[in-house]
């Protein structure tokens, strides 16, 4: 449950979320940590203190209009580099052997498939909930250099996604303390 809510809060706002903020608080009651809920409850504030249009405005420019902010991982790592593509079809095929389809984005989404490329951060997520706690932890893990800048550009901007991309990695660094 903490890759698909974390999935969801990290994606680009829209009526769904809106209206699904009642089940997230619910949610996140139950299945999360003390601290983790403190992070999350805040956030659903933030959700809420502002209307639609207004988040999707602050999502554009935070994430679509910020490079050092993007949620494509694999951009922080070759930017627009040619060799960002061979990095991607990896990503793909690895999911493809979990079952999970990626669709070009001129195509209807499918049942488990996506059209977001395969290093969307969200997506990531999504697919981290298919996998056991362990199986999860060890793929963000790769990640977790990645997580920590994201997160410190974010909140050099103060922005309200900070917290929720330090979850993430907190979550991925369990496995390298573990090892």
């Amino acid at each position: 449950m903490f890759y698909k809510v974390l999935s969801k809060l990290l994606d680009y706002p829209d009526e769904a979320l809106m209206a699904a903020v009642p089940e997230l608080r619910v949610e996140i009651k139950r299945g999360f940590e003390a601290a983790e809920w403190l992070v999350l409850d805040r956030f659903l504030n933030h959700l809420e203190s502002l209307n639609l249009t207004d988040l999707q405005g602050s999502y554009v420019q935070t994430f679509d209009l910020t490079p050092e902010h993007a949620l494509n991982l694999t951009h922080h790592l070759f930017g627009d580099d040619k060799n960002r593509g061979p990095a991607l079809i990896d990503l793909s095929v690895f999911y493809k052997e979990y079952g999970l389809e990626m669709v070009s984005k001129d195509m209807a989404a499918n049942e488990g498939a996506s059209n977001e490329i395969p290093d969307y951060l969200p997506l990531m997520l999504e697919f981290s909930e298919m996998l056991s706690e362990e199986e999860a932890r060890i793929f963000m893990s790769q990640w977790a250099k990645i997580l920590n800048q994201l997160a410190s550009n974010l909140e050099e901007a103060q922005s309200p996604y900070a917290p929720l991309i330090r979850l993430v990695e907190q979550r991925a660094l369990l496995v390298k303390a573990a090892a």
